[in-house]
């Protein structure tokens, strides 16, 4: 039988639940530290597949393949958080997952997610779980408007969310997004957003790169850069609610929380994820642990890394929208010397689709946001 406390040292193999981009970052992380990499997931020749030592194909809700999957690895993690509860459970028979199968449950369902963090003390705005048109027009009768009518599950990057300036809009709202589970949100007057990426190890040990700033455009990431621009007294605030949430929740690996700072200088938790997160990849080029490392590091047991930041630093996604006229000029992004090229390996380019990401390092934040924008305006050039 696995001793499941002894550390996972080079040369295991850490099997991943999912295929994506995240997944592709995780695998390069950990074959330089010498760990083989197995990929799970639907799809084939995917951003992790090709770098991993092994793709396997299959749908979640085949547990034999899935436990077949877990009895050839070490231990297992994710690279996305819609993976089914039943194929966790399957997979966790024979090898350890973390974050473990209760920190996907909570974090994959937003009235879960609110209502753990509620009843635990953590701030997040007013909210209702939504299950019927009559419970949605309470819900606003209790928030006030406006407000935000969100699917309880699979929404990411502003989809399954409808605005509602006033009551008037709920019958639509409710007819526009289904007959699924919903939760009301009140909305929070924002002066801006930022997340922390923290790493919590098997013994408790807690790391983080401090708070990272986000701006988004059509409700999608478009730009992070570190250090915020936030007062102090809020950074102190902030690394102590993640401090104390990745302990409630007894994370073992990477979880990412989204906050906002309202105007009047409140901090409320948005989301959460637990893995590595798109506002995390400037911590590649620029800290001394990335959070894919430090993702495998937690997970096998090992020491996490430092997390010092070599520079200011700035990361902007590389939407599917740049190829709409052609393929972008990589060598007029490549003339910025001071700015890497991240690309994820997709061979299919739709609007909105996360195809990669630049990153810039600087002095400050804001000229290193100054490069990486410059950078990708360049890729335009004809």
């Amino acid at each position: 039988m696995r001793d499941y406390l002894a550390p996972i040292l080079p040369g295991a193999v850490v099997g991943v639940l999912g295929s994506g981009q995240l997944g592709r970052m995780f695998a390069i992380a950990a074959r330089q530290m010498g760990y083989r990499v197995h990929t799970f997931s639907p799809e084939t020749d995917t951003p992790t597949g090709q770098v991993a030592d092994v793709e396997i194909t299959a749908p979640y809700h085949d547990l034999d393949a899935i436990r077949d999957f877990a009895k050839n690895v070490h231990v297992l993690t994710f690279e996305f958080e819609n993976v089914p509860a039943l194929a966790v459970e399957a997979a966790a028979l024979f090898a350890p997952v973390r974050p473990s199968g209760s920190v996907l449950n909570i974090a994959q369902h937003r009235v879960r997610e609110k209502s753990f963090l509620e009843r635990n003390g953590f701030p997040v705005a007013p909210f209702r779980p939504v299950n019927s048109l009559n419970e949605l027009r309470s819900a606003v009768e209790q928030i006030g408007c406006p407000a935000i009518l969100k699917t309880a599950v699979s929404g990411y990057d502003g989809k399954g969310q409808i605005r509602l300036t006033s009551p008037t809009d709920a019958e639509a709202a409710y007819a526009a997004t289904g007959s699924q589970e919903k939760i009301l949100e009140a909305f929070v007057d924002f002066e801006l957003e930022f997340s922390i990426v923290a790493a919590r190890g098997h013994d408790g040990t807690f790391s983080h790169w401090g708070l990272i700033e986000n701006t988004h455009r059509n409700h999608i990431l478009d730009l992070s850069f570190a250090p915020a621009g936030v007062p102090q007294a809020t950074s102190v605030e902030a690394v102590e609610i993640a401090r104390n949430l990745l302990e409630t929740l007894d994370v073992v690996g990477v979880l990412c929380i989204e906050f906002f700072l309202s105007r009047d200088q409140r901090i409320f938790i948005n989301e959460l994820a637990p893995r590595p997160h798109n506002s995390g990849h400037l911590t590649i080029n620029a800290a001394l642990t990335s959070q894919f490392e430090q993702q495998l590091r937690a997970v096998c047991g090992l020491p996490l890394g430092a997390t010092d930041f070599l520079a200011a630093a700035a990361m902007a996604n590389l939407l599917g929208d740049l190829w709409q006229d052609g393929e972008p000029n990589w060598a007029a992004a490549a003339d910025c010397p001071d700015v890497k090229l991240h690309l994820y390996g997709k061979d299919q380019v739709r609007p909105g689709r996360k195809m990669g990401h630049l990153t810039a390092l600087a002095p400050s934040a804001d000229v290193a946001v100054e490069r990486v924008l410059h950078a990708r305006e360049r890729l335009g050039e004809k």
